[in-house]
């Protein structure tokens, strides 16, 4: 049988949630713990942590995360962006039906 610690060495990933991976950076960040301390205080490995530190500190700084953003400002511009893309979608496709529209009338009134 597995220990825990031989089972988390395993290749099976994790799955953190935004929130957690904000609180276990805000550890370095905002409390000055290590990282190393905050790694082994979150049960996470340290490259894991450092990661988390810098995107946590890159995203405070205003920079788009290339992973899914930690920050609830950065998952706000996120969804914005997203939502923003659809909004420019659906009006070119309005201007394209009525540039259609148009010409069609156009044409049936000669």
């Amino acid at each position: 049988m597995l220990t825990s610690e031989q089972h988390r060495c395993s290749n099976e990933k994790r799955n953190f949630s935004a929130e957690f991976k904000r609180e276990s950076a805000q550890l370095v960040v905002d409390q000055k713990y290590t990282v190393a301390d905050a790694a082994k205080a979150m049960d996470v490995g340290l490259s894991t942590m450092t990661r988390w530190v810098k995107q946590l500190r890159d995203e405070r700084q205003g920079k788009t995360p290339k992973a899914s953003p930690i920050t609830p400002e950065q998952i706000e511009i996120r969804e914005l962006r997203k939502k923003l893309q659809r909004i420019e979608m659906e009006n070119e496709i309005l201007k394209k039906a009525t540039a259609l529209l148009m010409s069609d009338s156009l044409n049936s009134s000669r």
